[in-house]
């Protein structure tokens, strides 16, 4: 292994190191109203918040249902500790469970999701990919000419990303052991959320790209420019200052400054938006947020003079809209809550990556067995900052060779019997198809990686496994409530592997996992396969180890779904909620296809977007237009790639609304950064 060279790098013009105890200003109170209430205050809803309150003239409050995380600080921090000392365990996460699985033994799986500020990103495992192009476009496409479809088009999306980013290389030692590549070019150099790779590395990190160099995966140059597909040591979150995890409270409300215009009031459980009855039934005006910070007993109330913005995840946004009327009106009639909005495309659409692990025994020294066995570099803040980041986005090309158009054939026929069976409406139905037909026809068959590998060299019992993720089911799942009491959690339904399309992707999956661990050289690092082992060889029987073993990759979306509502889409392109004048949906279950990445870089994008959207008709500017080269508007945002240098040589290459100041400021601040009001008491809620 090897550690990097030098602690301190140079990491970006806006990066403030700021400690805890000046990054926080609690409040006593917070106001009677708000210009804006966000819905949650984990990755988008931070992200929009920050941006939203850069603006003086506005006022915004964001309620997270989870604690502040003050308690688990050291924990989030480090970036091991994601493997070795995880978050799961805490109240800083959900802990949901799916219900019972038809098609995967009638498991229920385990889906945790961030519960805190900062949501998912304080607990996840740091990936910083990207989605591609083709993807991205794909989305785009799906809107039509909906007002507002450009803001989805690779090129704005590409430049939301980047705006979010801070990027720095890795050390010339690491670069060289783990054979990682990269262009600056790519990334973004002056946003809030720092991206880097570890300080430490392993030799079979650097023997991952090139073993699948010799079986026909090569190594990509462009994973950050919009082509998804090849081998790469991923980006990470990791602020390589400090050695410590980068995310959204870090980037987006530490470093903020108190403008008086900006309050976080942590443990405060969402109970519902209400709606003035008298706005016009297919428009309807949300006027304030219903909230409890004591497990129900009591119910406090905040106004909303602007706007509702929902960035509870996708478990938490469509749940809130279901507790509060909106939504099919048979999971309402059957839940005992009243119809307020009929539309059938709440918590529909639901996508996620199903992924299983093959893994094998090995006699070389792994992150495992440093930290379990207690290696002379456990406690080492280097190797603390090491975490999995070896990936592989695997086309259909690689996986079927010259049967990509009969297996697409297969697939397109497969859409109409497996179109889902949960819902009466066939606006669902036909976005489904939509969703699953330009998915076959431009992912499937293209160069957009269908499959992810990944390197997993921290398991507990010292074993290397090589995980294979499905990116783009075929199988849609939904979000729903079976209860009136919004303290009771939303049944989650994945509908796992309901359409045989998926088992036979992940199934491909699979056996180029094996064949990456049989080859050269990360195959000198690996004795024997542990599982599902070599007595399981034929597709049969390695369907039904799927079956049994297979498990979320934590990257569930597209339960509010941007479509035209009459396929079944629940926010416009201007993220409005269909029949809602002045409700959006900021977080992961936006994107209406599931995409070829692990989500933080695109829930940053959305975010980002979002926040420009928001800012532009509110003061009057129309939204600024991006080009592929990443140049951004006028706010801090990232320059495009010319003015960055090469890094080492051999791994790098080069209509407004009222916009008047409020008199609803928040009261009684204190200290000099933005307020966060630590009402600490008992709380649960719906944000990730």
């Amino acid at each position: 292994m090897r550690f990097a060279r030098s602690v301190g790098q140079a990491i970006g013009a806006n990066l403030a190191i700021i400690s805890l105890a000046h990054a926080l200003s609690p409040c006593t109170q917070i106001s009677d109203s708000y210009d804006f209430v966000i819905i949650g205050g984990g990755q988008a809803g931070l992200t929009v918040g920050g941006r939203l309150a850069e603006d003086t003239n506005h006022t915004v409050l964001v309620l997270e249902a989870g604690e502040n995380g003050d308690a688990y600080r050291e924990r989030i921090d480090t970036p091991a500790y994601s493997y070795f000392d995880s978050l799961w365990t805490t109240p800083l996460n959900w802990k949901y469970y799916t219900v019972p699985q038809p098609n995967a033994n009638d498991r229920e799986i385990y889906w945790p999701r961030g519960k805190t500020l900062g949501g998912s990103s304080a607990i996840n495992g740091l990936y910083m990919t990207r989605p591609g192009e083709l993807e991205i476009n794909a989305w785009k496409d799906l809107l039509g000419d909906m007002e507002g479809a450009d803001n989805w088009s690779w090129d704005s999306f590409y430049a939301a990303m980047k705006k979010s980013e801070n990027f720095t290389g890795s050390s010339d030692a690491i670069a060289e052991e783990a054979d990682i590549h990269w262009n600056t070019s790519n990334h973004g150099l002056e946003g809030p959320i720092q991206a880097s790779y570890p300080g430490y590395t392993f030799p079979q990190v650097g023997y991952w790209s090139q073993s699948l160099e010799s079986i026909g995966i090569a190594i990509s140059e462009n994973m950050y420019d919009g082509e998804n597909w090849g081998a790469e040591v991923s980006t990470s979150c990791i602020n390589p200052s400090n050695w410590t995890r980068s995310y959204s409270r870090t980037g987006y409300l530490d470093p903020l400054p108190d403008n008086g215009n900006y309050d976080v009031l942590a443990n405060a459980y969402v109970t519902r938006i209400v709606f003035d009855n008298s706005s016009s039934a297919d428009n309807l005006t949300a006027t304030s947020v219903e909230y409890t910070t004591d497990n129900g007993t009591t119910i406090s109330s905040v106004n909303v003079t602007k706007e509702v913005i929902l960035s509870a995840g996708s478990v938490g946004s469509p749940a809130v809209l279901l507790y509060s009327g909106v939504g099919p009106k048979d999971v309402l009639s059957d839940a005992g809550i009243d119809l307020v909005s009929e539309l059938p495309g709440v918590g529909q659409h639901l996508q996620d990556h199903f992924s299983a692990t093959v893994t094998w025994d090995t006699d070389s020294e792994t992150a495992g067995t440093i930290y379990y066995d207690d290696g002379a570099d456990k406690d080492n803040e280097l190797f603390l900052s090491y975490i999995d980041s070896a990936v592989a986005y695997v086309n259909s090309t690689a996986l079927y060779g010259g049967n990509v158009s009969s297996m697409e054939s297969s697939i397109l026929a497969s859409i109409d019997q497996y179109a889902p069976n949960t819902t009466y409406d066939s606006g669902v139905i036909a976005g489904y198809k939509a969703i699953c037909n330009i998915t076959a026809k431009n992912i499937f068959n293209g160069p957009t990686g269908i499959i992810e590998l990944l390197l997993m060299n921290s398991d507990s019992n010292g074993d290397i496994g090589i995980t294979a993720a499905l990116q783009h089911p075929y199988s849609h799942g939904r979000i729903y409530i079976n209860s009136s009491n919004p303290l009771d959690y939303p049944v989650i339904d994945p509908n796992y592997l309901y359409n045989p399309a998926d088992d036979e992707v992940l199934l491909q999956g699979i056996k180029m996992a094996r064949s990456v661990g049989g080859a050269s050289p990360l195959s000198n690092n690996l004795t024997s396969e542990t599982a599902p082992g070599s007595s399981i060889q034929s597709d049969d029987d390695l369907i039904s180890w799927i079956r049994g073993a297979a498990s979320t990759e934590f990257h569930p979306s597209s339960s509010c779904a941007m479509l035209p509502k009459d396929l079944g889409g629940v926010v416009d392109a201007n993220l409005l909620v269909y029949g809602l004048a002045n409700v959006r949906v900021v977080d992961a279950s936006v994107p209406p296809i599931a995409l070829s990445t692990h989500l933080m870089a695109s829930t940053y994008g959305v975010a980002e977007q979002a926040a420009n959207i928001i800012r532009g008709f509110y003061n009057g500017v129309p939204l600024a237009t991006s080009t592929a080269s990443g140049s951004e508007s006028d706010d801090g945002d990232s320059s495009d790639g010319s003015s960055t240098a090469t890094n080492s040589s051999h791994k790098s290459t080069s209509t407004g609304s009222d916009s008047a100041p409020s008199n609803n400021a928040p009261k009684d601040k204190t200290g000099l950064l933005s307020s966060i009001c630590m009402f600490l008491v008992l709380g649960f809620g719906l944000s990730m």
